[in-house]
Formats: structure tokens, sequence, C-alpha cells
């Protein structure tokens, strides 16, 4: 077998290529992203309209919020983003199932006493809830058994308050299956019509943590994010897997041989904008990631964040570039730049990245710019997603 790179011409945004996708979305192309947190939820609501073949590598390194109270309650991986990514990629129109993805959506009160949370949630476990009744069988039996294994291994003291019933049924599903992750994925795909492919990069219970360049360390990701505690004030030095949330435990990990597959096999792989290390950075930490996204010959897309990411004190663009290089580098050190990042995706006349990237740096990586509008005076200032989605869409 030959091994053949053709390049083309491209123009962005190309609307024959995204009319074509439009009108056929089932045979869309495979794009992979890199990516955990709410930072893509709109390019996916957009995306789905165009292809239903992306794929999603979504960190469980999540520590924060009601994810936080599963992890502590079933020592689990982190499901808060997988679930608002399926909820994101579902078909959501009356072809869909509207009445399913309606209660995956429902959140338990959060001004209501524990004892009448449990009376709700067994109204739910027993098909009485409007919500659960209005869904048809077999689907409704289903949905019910995951409710009811959850419920089964419920801690006395888990606080209901504000819980959502998507996380619940994807706990449930987890205990259920030998606390594996995928089984669930697949079932909640497939109750919600989910247009696309979304998977755990691995289906550890790990933490992440971070060396700062000040000497401190700091253990969890909601730590990181400077969303629940106050951002961190110096530069992160050192990006790490922990066994453990509250002390490092060295924890080494590895890609399963699928999510290996779809990567190396995706058409086109995006590092897009969000919280960079606990979003990106640590999708690239287990092992083999790296080697997978060399192995694949199609374009890299690396689309940095727009304004403030508060995990990125002390980085401009060049070192967001070098930085995101050091770890695409993790277990293929040899490999070229060329083979793991090809193409910075940005909008310098719209957008404020705070920098300018440096011509010298763009030669020494062998990185190119495109430069392209992504930002509109509605969506600034971020990202317009259905502008990133067209430009995406006309490199593959």
């Amino acid at each position: 077998m030959t091994d053949t790179r053709i390049t083309r011409s491209v123009q962005i945004p190309d609307e024959v290529r995204i009319n074509r996708y439009q009108r056929v979305p089932e045979l869309g192309p495979s794009l992979l992203f890199f990516s955990g947190g709410s930072a893509l939820t709109g390019i996916s609501r957009v995306l789905k309209k165009y292809t239903h073949n992306s794929i999603h590598m979504v960190t469980p390194f999540d520590s924060g919020g009601s994810s936080a109270k599963l992890r502590r309650a079933f020592d689990m991986p982190s499901i808060g983003d997988l679930r608002s990514r399926l909820v994101a990629l579902a078909d959501d129109s009356i072809r869909g199932q509207p009445d399913i993805y309606k209660l995956f959506a429902y959140r338990l009160p959060d001004d209501l006493e524990q004892e009448e949370l449990i009376t709700l949630l067994e109204s739910m476990w027993a098909g009485k809830h409007p919500l659960v009744s209005a869904v048809q069988n077999p689907m409704r039996r289903l949905i019910r058994n995951q409710i009811g294994y959850f419920y089964a291994e419920m801690p006395e003291d888990f606080d209901l308050r504000g819980a959502s019933i998507g996380n619940l049924i994807l706990a449930g599903g987890y205990l259920n299956n030998h606390q594996h992750l995928d089984p669930i994925i697949f079932l909640f795909s497939k109750l919600v019509d989910v247009l696309g492919t979304v998977r755990a990069t691995i289906n550890d219970d790990l933490h992440v943590g971070a060396d700062l360049e000040d000497g401190r360390r700091i253990m969890a990701q909601h730590r990181l994010t400077g969303k629940e505690v106050e951002p961190i004030d110096s530069p992160i030095a050192r990006l790490f897997l922990s066994r453990n949330i509250d002390k490092f435990v060295p924890a080494e990990c590895e890609i399963r041989k699928k999510n290996r597959k779809l990567i190396e096999g995706a058409e086109l792989i995006c590092f897009p904008p969000g919280s960079f290390y606990s979003s990106l950075i640590a999708n690239l930490l287990p092992t083999g990631v790296c080697s997978a996204i060399a192995n694949n010959r199609n374009p890299k897309v690396y689309i940095p964040n727009l304004g403030r990411d508060p995990e990125q004190v002390g980085m401009d663009l060049n070192r967001g570039v070098t930085t995101l290089l050091h770890y695409l580098k993790g277990d293929c050190a040899d490999i070229r730049n060329s083979d793991l990042l090809n193409f910075i995706l940005m909008d310098s006349q719209r957008g404020d990245y705070g920098s300018k990237l440096d011509k010298s740096l763009l030669r020494k990586t062998g990185v190119e710019v495109i430069d392209t509008r992504l930002v509109t005076d509605s969506s600034a200032p971020y990202y317009d997603p259905s502008l990133v989605v067209a430009a995406l869409l006309s490199l593959t």
C-alpha cells in the first residue's frame, strides 16, 4: 500500500462543499474534537446540521459542580461534560425523541427538601412522573432501569438538589455496566438520537493537577478553571494526571483501541477553544493519544481562545502554540510538527487574542495561519459557531 498525500486549494467558506454537507448530513465528514466543558456546545449544535459523523473525545476529569457529587459517591469518572455534549448533538427536532431530550435535560429543583426530592426520583423510577410517562416503551423501561440502578446505590447523604436527570441516568448505567462508560453512552446516544459520536477519552477515575511556575501544586480540575475558586495567579508549568483528588498519586493510562481508531481515521482533527489545560491539554495526557494523532495524515487545526482564559495566565498566542506542540509530542517526541499540527484558525481582524503570532515561530514550527472571518458583531467577543463550522467543513 502506498501512502500518498494530495493537497488542494481551499476557499473559506467553501459554499459548494458546505451546501452538499447540509443536504446529506448523514454522509458528512468525520471532524474530531478534543474537548470538554461547554465551550463547544454552540459549535456542536450547528455542526449536526452538516454532518452526523463528528467525533467528540471528552475529558472525564471534571471535579466541580454536580459531577463532583457523583464522583465522590461512586468513585467514577466525570459524566457532566459527556451528558452536555450528548444533549448538544441530540436530534431535538420532531424527527428525534423530543420527550426523551426534555427528560435528559431536566434538573431536579434546588429549593426542595431531600425527602421531597427522593419522592420525585421514586416517581420517575416508577414511571409515574409526567416527563417519564411521556416516553414510549421500550425506551421508558430502559430509562427507568438506569434510574433504578442509581437509586439502589445512592448513598443516604447524597444531595439531590439541582441534580441533572441525564447525569443520574448515565451514573446508573455506569454502575449497571460494571463501572464502564461506553455501554451507557451508547444507549444514551440511541435514546436521544445523537447525531455524532461522543466518547470519554478514558474510562479511568482520575484527576488532573498542575505544577505552577511559582512552585505551588494545584490538585483537581475545579481549582484550575477559576469558576468555583479564585483563578490561579501563576502560569502552569506542568499538567499531570493523579489517582487522588487531594494529593499527587501518579497515574498512567492508555486509550482504548477503538478510540485510537477514531483518532487515526478522522478526516480533520480540531483542537478547539475552551479551557486550555483542563479541557484540551488534559485530553492529550493518556498514552496513545499523541501517536494516534501523528498517524492521522489529515489536517490538524488549532483554534485559540478569544479573550482571557483563567488557565492561560501569562500565556500569549506564541506560548499557546508551543505548549500545545509540547504536549502533542508527549509519547512521540521525535515526530515532526507537521504530523501533529498544521493550521491555526483565527480571526485577527475582529478577534481579541491579547497578542500577535511571531512569524519566526511559524517558520520554525511549520504551522500555517488561516486568517478568516470567525467573529461577527452579534457573536463578539466570542466566535460565531456557524462561521467556525463553515471554516472547518471547508478544510475537509
